[in-house]
């Protein structure tokens, strides 16, 4: 604090520093002149090492109905101010415009430092979504009622993690409570001397037992007290399905993630609860626990240096994977031991994303994947790919029939829904209806408000033009059970996408139950089969599967109809893209671990490392304690 009163000019009008988290808010009633003069922060974060924002005083804060009408005056009306967002909690306002473009930092029309001096708030800008997402809206509303309690357990928060070290030797340890030698419940706990940090907290989808289904956090041995935070790589319930249940039994600390992931997780948890009351199983937890997440996470974006704890800072890099998710770099003790645990990663781009990042500014521990770690998991590339997906569609709308593509709301639907909007344009593929129903249209949503996280050309188009790629005239979202006649209309050949992705719940299930008798219908799988689940079952050749009916009751399926599975839209990297990922991976590393694959190929993946690159590797499984340093 001494620091920062020395090195911040008296024309700055500092009112008040305190903590925000894991930031260090310096509070102004002139804001103009620290957004003007943007190297006084940037050379006191030098000096200190700590993040900073920038936060105006409340008492020159406009009345919301003020601050509105000087925002509508100041926004060009070409920008299309859509709707605004007050957070009390931390003094800004989000704008969301449909043409963000006009009002950047550059934009010669809008200047934000006069702005935010005008209201009193600081400036968000946003992309305005086609459609309204009502995920952003529930998390915008939970953050408005809970604001006075939010800005009280960040500045706890704040105290926590600058709280004096109590060891300054580093011990370092990674407990592995699940997703090791298996595909599932990810989650690890990270430890210290002085701090404790849960990684992923997931459920496996197609495990009959809970010593199988959920982390193992009873032989953690640790209260929820003892955490110091939880980080999320993204958003699948794979890696999240299990977050809820802490919130529910006490949590209350933060919880750490990218912001496209917040939503997103939000969404797929929230519809587990309606998949578990569908197949009549209790879920484990209520929808005030997933509104509670809302509550206490603390997003960040790519390439951020966060202080998580008193020894550990956080650096979230983009993994490729699906929107928002992150390889996690925890930077532990005075540079004594920088762990990066790769999440869910694909090294290759795509549409939809960037590649996912291979420079880390130090590195001796690496973690990194392997649902595709056997020498024979080879996807095509991209063009190989999307050509095999128009062909096998092709063939089955000639003939007249259905394709069923079970699929992940988030990530490959909006992939598939790219390619299918290109090359239905170029004239490649067929033409015809394509359906969508499930939550695709809200996770499209929340693609739509994240352009930053997107590909570059992908990102570009939708900040700097009308053109947005995501609202095409071919796709019909089904709104509702009735709407469902059309689709399924005997003689009407279309393109059927649903939720889920392994066949586990969800619509897809009537679709299905309705397509697989027929012999000229299609069932398309584009996306990974957990070993256990449905999906898996008919992808390996069941020709007799049971569902649970919309009576409640057990039905017998036959399946007639064509099963294809396709390689290579896959958000995970294959054998080659894996190897080729720790190659590049900079610097060079000391110790690699493997997890999140079937056992063998995590064993295959960890031997061809260590003989490839000669260094240390290692694939544990569930209930081991490792020392990294």
């Amino acid at each position: 604090m001494a620091t920062i009163l020395k090195s911040i000019p008296k024309e700055a009008n500092i009112t008040k520093i305190d903590y925000e988290g894991p930031r260090i808010a310096l509070y102004t009633d002139k804001p103009k002149f620290l957004m003007e003069h943007n190297d006084i922060i940037s050379n006191l974060v030098n000096v200190i090492k700590k993040r900073i924002v920038i936060r105006t005083d409340e008492k020159i804060r406009k009345s919301e109905e003020e601050a509105r009408k000087i925002l509508d005056k100041s926004v060009p009306k070409e920008a299309n101010l859509e709707a605004t967002f007050f957070d009390t909690a931390t003094g800004e306002v989000s704008i969301e415009l449909k043409r963000p473009w006009l009002c950047q930092r550059n934009a010669a029309e809008f200047n934000h430092a006069e702005v935010t001096e005008q209201t009193g708030w600081k400036l968000r800008i946003k992309k305005a979504t086609t459609n309204p997402s009502s995920t952003l809206k529930a998390i915008n509303y939970q953050l408005k009622v809970s604001s006075a309690e939010r800005a009280k357990q960040l500045k706890e928060i704040g105290e926590e993690i600058f709280r004096p070290r109590l060891v300054q030797k580093s011990e370092v340890s990674l407990l592995t409570l699940g997703g090791f030698g298996q595909v599932g419940r990810s989650c690890m706990l990270l430890t210290t001397a002085d701090s404790k940090i849960l990684i992923d907290c997931g459920v496996n989808p197609g495990a009959r037992t809970p010593s199988e289904s959920f982390p193992r956090l009873d032989w953690a041995n640790i209260s929820l007290d003892e955490l110091d935070a939880i980080v999320i790589g993204h958003a699948h319930l794979d890696h999240t399905g299990f977050l809820p249940v802490l919130l529910k039994y006490g949590y209350r600390g933060p919880i750490y993630c990218t912001e496209p992931t917040l939503p997103m997780m939000n969404l797929i948890q929230l519809d587990a609860i309606k998949v578990a009351g569908a197949q009549g199983r209790t879920p484990m937890y209520a929808e005030r626990d997933v509104h509670q997440i809302m509550k206490q996470a603390i997003t960040l974006s790519y390439g951020t240096v966060t202080d998580i704890s008193p020894d550990i800072k956080l650096v979230l890099a983009n993994a490729g994977h699906i929107l928002g998710s992150a390889s996690c770099h925890f930077h532990i003790g005075n540079g004594d031991h920088n762990f990066v645990y790769s999440g869910d990663i694909k090294y290759g781009k795509s549409i939809m994303l960037e590649s996912a990042n291979t420079n880390f500014p130090r590195v001796e521990t690496l973690l990194v994947e392997s649902t595709y770690g056997a020498k024979e998991d080879i996807q095509p590339t991209r063009e190989e790919v999307e050509s095999a997906f128009v062909k096998s569609v092709n063939e089955t709308l000639k003939e007249n029939g259905k394709v069923l593509i079970p699929i992940p709301a988030v990530g490959r639907a909006q992939e598939l829904m790219m390619v299918i909007d290109q090359y239905m344009k170029s004239g490649q593929l067929i033409e015809s209806p394509v359906f969508m129903e499930g939550m695709i249209k809200e996770a499209t949503a929340i693609h739509e408000a994240h352009p930053e996280y997107l590909a570059r050309e992908l990102r570009k188009k939708i900040l700097e033009t009308d053109d947005n790629p995501f609202d095409s005239e071919y796709f019909t979202n089904i709104e509702n059970y009735d709407a469902r006649e059309e689709p399924l209309r005997e003689d009407s050949p279309c393109i059927i996408i649903a939720t889920s992705g392994m066949l586990e719940g969800g619509p897809v299930l009537e679709y299905f139950r309705n397509i697989a008798p027929h012999k000229k219908n299609k069932l398309l799988f584009v996306s990974y089969q957990v070993n256990g689940t449905l999906g898996r079952r008919v992808m390996d050749g069941a020709r007799q599967v049971s569902i649970l009916g919309q009576n409640g009751k057990v039905e017998v399926v036959t399946i007639n109809c064509a099963t294809e599975k396709l390689e290579g839209f896959s958000g995970h990297s294959d054998y080659n893209q894996l190897m080729s990922y720790v190659h590049r991976l900079r610097p060079k590393l000391r110790r690699v671990l493997v997890n999140h694959g079937e056992r063998r190929k995590s064993e295959n993946l960890s031997a061809q490392i260590r003989r490839m690159y000669r260094v240390t590797t290692h694939y544990p499984q569930v209930q081991e304690a490792i020392k990294l340093f």
